[in-house]
């Protein structure tokens, strides 16, 4: 599949919208969307990875292996490069939106809004493009089958999540649909109304254990970062040394890791704090800059440069500790084309604006020479301001359910700001079909993932793939 990876101005009147919505049915039917089946020119997944590898650091690699082949989710988590590759071969109704295109379970969670609100939102946009809306629907539904399997969850169990999340953004759209666009665009979902609404379907435990995690998610500020991750070294704060994970500049590269710093790092920060609003612009000049260390994150961002900045301000107990990570091309861009954006750090940051209600106030981009002397692009954020998730592998079937609609209705509300949610809601309709269809869908995908995930499991074990479990 082919197509255009900008986004077209939504035009006609609400009665057009929804008879496009509703044509659109004749070509590409619901019932379709339970499609699902391995090309035979499909590609092994394993040399996907591998495709990926050649633009990332070598010495990390095996980290980022040996997490994904520690479970079937893991492996999942890590691979959106192989469903991309296989949703462009499913059929989509011919409607566009602003996609995350990496929308599984855990790249939800809570974090802080400008406001000091708590909010639950998507929370991890690198591989973000214009493109179908099915597209994160399904990679989302399909990510509740592949851990609840790995939960332990029946088949039914299973299915009746899948069916859940696919019923809550198909409702929510139709919300969406009937609203007015700043309404749409206003529209959050808050962790203090969250835990209220929750609270008549959870027990006192539960209810006792999510104000708990919210609490705690809420004091992981710039402080409580400071306090972990660094030590006083001659009278200055320093990151800690916690190889591989954690590197400092001077510990990676001891002699010109200084040299490079102190006369690049000026210019990276002027670059990036020309991305933000001038009144975020002068706040982030408040701010000098102190120390800066290698950070592994994530799964499948392992082997994509990632860098921690301290940063302080009025004196030694202000600080502020940034996030640069490197963005790449999407996975999404071989099979929509490339990004309307000339800069990928560009790409990240407006897809994260256009789909997240509330957005860091220091969300950045720049694009510079490393160490190395290669250019690469960035995006810039907050290293913690209040992110947490929830604990997967501790949910029930019951709660999973409960965590599946939320996300349902976040993914609905971040495609209603981008994408004609008329159409979209004339689309779904009203029935189960696409329900039933999504489901089914689900299950055939989490078992090609199951047989991805034993490819790389064999591949290491036979020695084509060096992995390290553990780490």
């Amino acid at each position: 599949m082919s197509g255009q990876s900008r986004l077209e101005v939504t035009e006609g009147s609400a009665e057009e919208r929804a008879a496009r919505g509703k044509a659109a049915r004749k070509q590409v039917p619901r019932t379709s969307h339970a499609e699902f089946a391995a090309t035979p020119e499909r590609r092994d997944p394993v040399a996907v990875l591998e495709a990926q590898a050649e633009t990332r650091v070598p010495e990390l690699l095996h980290i980022r292996y040996g997490r994904m082949a520690s479970s079937a989710f893991a492996f999942y988590r890590g691979a959106a490069a192989v469903m991309a590759m296989d949703l462009a071969t499913t059929p989509t109704s011919g409607i566009a939106v602003q996609v995350c295109g990496d929308a599984h379970l855990v790249n939800f969670g809570v974090y802080n809004a400008p406001d000091r609100r708590m909010v639950f939102d998507l929370n991890d946009f690198d591989e973000t493009l214009p493109g179908p809306w099915e597209w994160d629907v399904k990679r989302l539904a399909a990510s509740l089958v592949v851990a609840g399997r790995d939960n332990g969850f029946t088949e039914v169990e299973t299915s009746d999540v899948v069916r859940d999340a696919s019923r809550s953004y198909r409702t929510s759209m139709a919300t969406f649909a009937a609203m007015t666009n700043l309404k749409v665009w206003y529209a959050r979902l808050e962790v203090a109304d969250l835990l209220e609404a929750v609270r008549a379907r959870t027990d006192a435990a539960q209810n006792k254990s999510l104000r708990r995690n919210a609490e705690k998610f809420a004091m992981r500020d710039n402080m409580q970062a400071f306090s972990k991750l660094t030590e006083v070294v001659d009278g200055r704060p320093r990151f800690r040394s916690e190889p591989p994970l954690i590197v400092p500049i001077d510990e990676l590269v001891p002699d010109l890791g200084k040299v490079w710093v102190d006369s690049e790092a000026g210019r990276i920060f002027d670059d990036y704090r020309g991305t933000l609003d001038d009144d975020r612009r002068q706040l982030a000049g408040t701010y000098t800059y102190e120390d800066l260390a290698r950070k592994v994150v994530g799964v499948g961002s392992v082997g994509t440069r990632a860098w921690v900045a301290l940063l302080l301000g009025r004196d030694g107990q202000d600080p502020l500790i940034l996030q640069f990570k490197e963005a790449q091309p999407s996975v999404l861009e071989a099979h929509l084309g490339s990004s309307e954006f000339e800069r990928c750090g560009h790409r990240v940051v407006a897809g994260q604006r256009l789909m997240q209600a509330s957005s860091d106030i220091f969300l950045g981009w720049y694009r510079g020479a490393g160490i190395d002397g290669v250019e690469r692009d960035f995006y810039v954020r907050q290293l913690k301001d209040g992110k947490g998730s929830v604990d997967i592998p501790a949910m029930t079937a019951d709660s999973m359910r409960i965590y599946a609609q939320m996300c349902a209705w976040t993914l609905a509300r971040a495609h209603a700001r981008s994408g004609d949610r008329i159409a979209i809601s004339s689309y779904l309709g009203n029935g189960r079909t696409f329900d039933d269809a999504l489901v089914a869908f689900a299950h055939t995908y989490a078992d090609q993932n199951d047989r991805d995930h034993a490819e790389l499991v064999a591949a290491i074990a036979s020695g084509r793939i060096e992995a390290t479990a553990g780490i």
